[in-house]
């Protein structure tokens, strides 16, 4: 066999294996391609993703966010409920495009996904019975701390009232029953939860929010490792949305002077800070 055949032989075995590699697709072609973009979100923490009870459907400041994200692709927004255990899992699996949902950044987590840049910031405050006589959260140093089980809370709170117990429940309303009922002194949570429990729980247990905060908590939209094209994209939309008043629109109607929450929103569109 000659030079001129072995080089002939050797570039059809080559083409062969190119021809039996897949071809590998980004998850923004596919969605663009497939037209929709699949958002896992949370269908019971008010007013970030809950069901309307006159049109049954799902809606709240993650779901706007989701609604804006899939408009600026290009594609339609499916939602995809989700909860707060599976939420993760449902976003490696594939099962999700994207992740609205009320996800904190965390360093365990961002080894897991990756996050956008942040959507949301919540101050984590705490939480109490205006007839304890409590005015501050320095108030509460030694005295015991509710929180949920696995809360991101945690670390910061043994760092910053290390003398003060910390008792895990199981969910939130129950934690927030324990102070109520005077077996913890107060709770530890997110802004915007304090202040939708402290509207209800108004007539029959009036509830204060104490500062300063303890922690500011990042949310970021979760995207699967390896899709830096969707992430971007993701971000692109977000600054967008930012430059554009769409995101303060999307606050203000949800938790702004207008709703229940009366919040002010002190933080904008940004990457995390690590």
């Amino acid at each position: 066999m000659n030079r001129c055949n072995r080089t002939l032989i050797a570039a059809c075995f080559a083409a062969v294996g190119l021809a039996q590699t897949p071809a590998l697709a980004d998850q923004l072609s596919d969605i663009k391609a497939r037209g929709t973009l699949i958002c896992g979100v949370l269908p019971a923490v008010q007013p970030f993703g809950f069901q309307d009870p006159q049109t049954r459907e799902i809606v709240g400041y993650d779901v706007d966010f989701c609604k804006a994200i899939a408009k600026n692709l290009g594609v339609k927004p499916e939602l995809k409920i989700t909860s707060s255990e599976s939420r993760m899992p449902e976003l490696m699996q594939g099962r999700v495009d994207l992740l609205v949902a009320a996800l904190s950044y965390s360093k365990p987590r961002a080894e897991q996904i990756d996050f956008s840049d942040s959507y949301y910031v919540g101050q984590v405050k705490l939480f109490v019975r205006q007839d304890r006589g409590y005015k501050t959260r320095d108030d509460l140093v030694g005295k015991r701390i509710a929180m949920t089980k696995g809360s991101s809370f945690a670390p910061v709170l043994t760092n910053l009232m290390p003398t003060s117990p910390q008792l895990a429940f199981e969910a939130v309303p129950i934690a927030v029953l324990a102070v109520v009922q005077g077996k913890a002194d107060a709770y530890v949570g997110g802004e915007s939860t304090l202040m939708g429990f402290k509207d209800k729980m108004e007539a029959e247990t009036p509830m204060m929010v104490l500062g300063p905060a303890v922690m500011l908590d990042a949310w970021g939209m979760g995207v699967q490792k390896g899709e830096p094209a969707l992430l971007k994209a993701v971000n692109d939309a977000l600054t967008a949305m930012e430059k554009s008043g769409e995101a303060q629109k999307i606050f203000d109607h949800w938790l702004g002077s207008g709703s229940s929450y009366k919040m002010t929103r002190e933080f904008k569109i940004e990457p995390i800070k690590r």
